[in-house]
């Protein structure tokens, strides 16, 4: 029986890290990227130039924009600035998009459930995150248990960057030696800049913190990842 993944794909550091790792893993792995009108709609070409590039079996983009009309943030809203670093001292940024992860986890293990897959690959974080509630591992395992309780379809949520700071998760692309892939042909900023991005929003600011942190320290930042995901 074919093993096969779907990952939630944005084309962005992590989602493409995380389909990168998958590869190797699985016998088909699908990618889902979401079309919710966000502000920084670029990323769905990447998302698709990505993921051709990389060999993904099958590339979806789907329409979310029903999302756009019920979320208001500075991600879906031109009106509403991008905060710059540290700038907003909100609990939650404004770039937080309500329901976001809920809605495209679902609509991902609804496609999983139609093609056979027994894995949703995300690449959500809560070691090195921008405080998103919908990024916690309390809140993926608690939607996994309604995915299949609601789908009486056995179902997996994976988060391989759950625990990794964000210098482990560039050591994760390096040790699959797509570090300069990442690294240049990615589109994480909040303002839609590929690669380094704008160097002055929240995503930017992590991005290359991690980044520096992992040039700076590659032997003990490889070796702690190695040691959380049992890396060979």
């Amino acid at each position: 029986m074919k093993k096969i993944a779907v990952v939630v794909f944005s084309g962005g550091q992590d989602s493409t890290t995380c389909l990168i790792h998958a590869l190797p893993l699985y016998d088909e792995v699908h990618c889902i990227t979401f079309d919710y009108g966000q502000r920084h709609h670029a990323e769905i070409e990447t998302a698709q130039r990505l993921a051709k590039q990389l060999g993904a079996k099958v590339h979806k983009v789907l329409d979310a924009s029903l999302l756009n009309e019920l979320a208001i943030s500075s991600l879906t809203r031109d009106n509403i600035p991008v905060p710059t670093v540290n700038s907003s001292g909100e609990s939650l940024p404004s770039t937080f998009v309500p329901g976001r992860n809920i809605l495209f986890l679902t609509l991902a293990s609804i496609y999983a459930y139609q093609v056979k897959a027994e894995t949703v690959i995300t690449g959500v974080c809560e070691t090195d995150f921008s405080g998103y509630p919908d990024c916690r591992d309390e809140f993926v395992k608690a939607l996994n248990k309604a995915l299949e309780l609601g789908m009486e379809y056995k179902l997996q949520l994976e988060t391989p960057l759950m625990w990794l700071n964000k210098a482990e998760t560039w050591a994760l692309a390096d040790y699959h030696s797509q570090l300069d892939l990442i690294r240049e042909q990615t589109l994480t900023c909040y303002n839609g800049i590929m690669g380094s991005g704008c160097a002055n929003c929240d995503a930017c600011n992590l991005r290359a913190r991690g980044l520096n942190g992992y040039l700076e320290n590659k032997t003990e930042v490889m070796n702690s990842l190695k040691g959380k995901l049992s890396l060979s």
